[in-house]
């Protein structure tokens, strides 16, 4: 069993918790700018002693509300200010914050709320309202943040004396519940997971002194994007915010971009698709503007990732660029990465990535254009991220090394495992979850993993998702789809073979990328997917993408036959989930139907 275990680089006593940054910022900088908040279509500065204000005044409104310490309050919110100032509120209040996707389905919401007990829920909009038909009897009362939320708990805690909500400060400590964050769900109901104060503290203060480095300081920008209710934007978000960052929030991807413009982030935060978009948009303007400025960009691109894997240490020591290469890559700079680099905002200094995995062709990608991208890895079991890379310590293609004081094992059946102070306490009543979960202090995964010698994770599978061919082959269906799935024409892939001859796979278009492909090879506008699906070309742009991916895997695991299936996968179609994991089950028995076309068809 190969083991790393990384130095611990913090210490976090029993009295302490993650409100306490609200108070001690208050106190040391009052005047600091920790977020930069819309109202009436202008964007406010909110200081440090303004932001402590506000938290103490909702925090009194929730006391006055009758919330007690350890009652759980629902918050079903899009990311934005107040669901910072509400979660902030929620624990000064001695309550524990219980998030769901604004996405989630009326079922999803009300299991939450049951099997959560919560007391109070703040949603986002009235008709959200709607979700909450059937709450159980501890559900008391509901607040709608479009609705003045924040104000009308501010009113209530005018009744409440100060030295209330100092009680409950003073309660808190560091094993106390902060969060109930419930898994996605891609297996069954969602479970409950339990995240104290310490593992919050735990993944800050890891986060800080292992990844963001000089760029997490006061004064410096970060725009948050993805949904609050994933513990990985909330733990990077509480990160920024101990270190006096400033914070906007924005929750369209659709005019992210224009954000990105306006706010001029020092880094940001995304999950791989973000990046991929960011990549196949600026190829996708390039092939608009004809064939010089489409072979510019692909030069750019090689130019980029041949810099960046000059970066990787041989010996100790980066290769130093050829004269060719410096040349090349000065060029592509003033005409590709500038420009680029302009679109994120022009200040962007590097990008943090998580929630899947990213390609590593991506990775070098970015850092070759001067955004380098750190990959990390974690689960909601483990408050976020577990392992990271970081300034001066990554290895593109692998997902980092642990936090400080955190460890890592192989298991023999090839399983990865965690501990350290991020590792959740067990899920809520559900003693028989928790025990498959834990084993003595590690965290079982579910992925598989190959751990290197200077204790750099690579993630290459997931247990549960394993194929196992009528011939007796193992296949990881994960790095596969991944890799299909960097083509900017394709949506999702999902494959296939689990006790079947060969492996197959489903495969999605990704609409905006449809049409440019449509557009450039002439194919009517109006054409669909499904009237496209035998085009010889389109099939032929696909088989691409399954040949690369095959190019890295034995004969034996790799893709066979393919389907181009009529429609993207959603997560309204219950076929994702919120984190946008693609459900198997529930697709595999969807399309059934199109399976069985491919394995009893006689040709291969």
């Amino acid at each position: 069993m190969r083991e790393f275990t990384a130095a611990p680089t913090f210490t976090i006593a029993e009295g302490d918790t993650i409100v306490d940054s609200v108070y001690a910022q208050a106190e040391q900088a009052p005047e600091r700018v920790l977020f930069s908040r819309p109202v009436d279509g202008d964007w406010i500065d909110v200081t440090a002693v303004e932001f402590a204000r506000l938290v103490s005044s909702v925090a009194m409104g929730l006391i006055a509300n009758g919330i007690q310490p350890g009652d759980r309050v629902v918050l079903l919110s899009a990311t934005r200010f107040e669901w910072t100032l509400l979660d902030f509120a929620i624990w000064a209040a001695g309550a524990v914050t219980v998030p769901v996707y604004d996405s989630s389905s009326a079922e999803q919401v009300r299991w939450i709320l049951e099997d959560s007990g919560a007391a109070i829920a703040l949603v986002e909009r009235a008709a959200q309202k709607e979700l909450l038909t059937g709450a159980p009897e501890t559900l008391r009362r509901t607040l709608v943040i479009d609705d003045g939320a924040e104000a009308t708990l501010v009113a209530d805690g005018t009744a409440i004396a100060d030295v209330a909500l100092r009680e409950r400060l003073d309660g808190l400590r560091a094993e106390t519940i902060a969060s109930l964050v419930y898994t996605s769900g891609t297996t069954g109901r969602p479970k409950g997971c339990v995240l104290t104060h310490r593992n919050f503290l735990a993944e800050v203060r890891g986060i800080r002194t292992a990844t963001i480095g000089d760029i997490a300081r006061p004064g410096n920008r970060m725009l948050t994007f993805l949904p609050l209710a994933h513990v990985l934007a909330r733990a990077v978000s509480l990160a920024a915010f101990d270190a006096g960052m400033t914070q906007a929030h924005w929750a369209d991807f659709k005019t992210i971009t224009e954000q990105f413009a306006r706010f001029a982030p020092h880094t940001i935060l995304g999950v791989p698709r973000v990046f991929e978009k960011v990549r196949d948009g600026a190829d996708k303007k390039a092939r608009a503007g004809g064939f010089v400025k489409a072979a510019i960009f692909e030069f750019a691109e090689r130019t980029a990732i041949r810099w960046s894997e000059n970066l990787d240490h041989t010996g100790g020591f980066a290769r130093p660029p050829s004269p060719l290469l410096r040349a090349s890559h000065a060029l592509c700079d003033r005409l590709v990465y500038a420009p680029l680099r302009a679109a994120l905002g022009g200040d962007c200094a590097y990008a943090i990535s998580g929630g899947g995995a990213l390609a590593p062709r991506l990775g070098h990608f970015f850092r070759g254009l001067g955004v380098p991208i750190y990959e990390g890895y974690g689960l909601t079991e483990s408050t976020a991220a577990h392992c990271v890379n970081s300034p001066g310590a990554i290895k593109i293609g692998t997902v980092g090394r642990p936090l400080g004081g955190s460890g890592v094992r192989i298991a023999a059946d090839g399983e990865i495992e965690l501990s350290g102070g991020v590792v959740f306490a067990g899920y809520w009543h559900n003693d028989a979850a928790s025990a498959a979960a834990l084993d003595d202090g590690w965290l079982r995964t579910g992925d598989i993993g190959e751990l290197d010698a200077d204790g750099f994770l690579s993630i290459t599978g997931r247990k549960k998702d394993l194929l196992v061919t009528a011939g007796g082959k193992n296949v990881s269906p994960g790095p596969l789809e991944d890799r299909i799935r960097s083509h900017a024409l394709i949506s999702q892939a999902v494959v296939l073979g689990d006790g079947r001859p060969f492996v197959t796979a489903l495969i999605t278009v990704d609409p905006e990328a449809f049409a440019a492909w449509k557009s450039t090879t002439g194919r009517p506008a109006s054409a669909t997917i499904g009237e496209l699906r035998a085009d010889a070309a389109l099939r032929a742009e696909v088989q691409r993408a399954i040949d690369d991916a095959n190019s890295g895997v034995s004969h034996a695991e790799s893709i066979k036959k393919f389907v181009l299936l009529e429609r993207d996968l959603t997560e309204e179609s219950g076929e994702l989930t919120a984190t946008m994991k693609v459900k198997r089950h529930v697709v595999a028995e969807r399309f059934a139907d199109r399976i069985e076309q491919m394995y009893r068809s006689p040709d291969r």
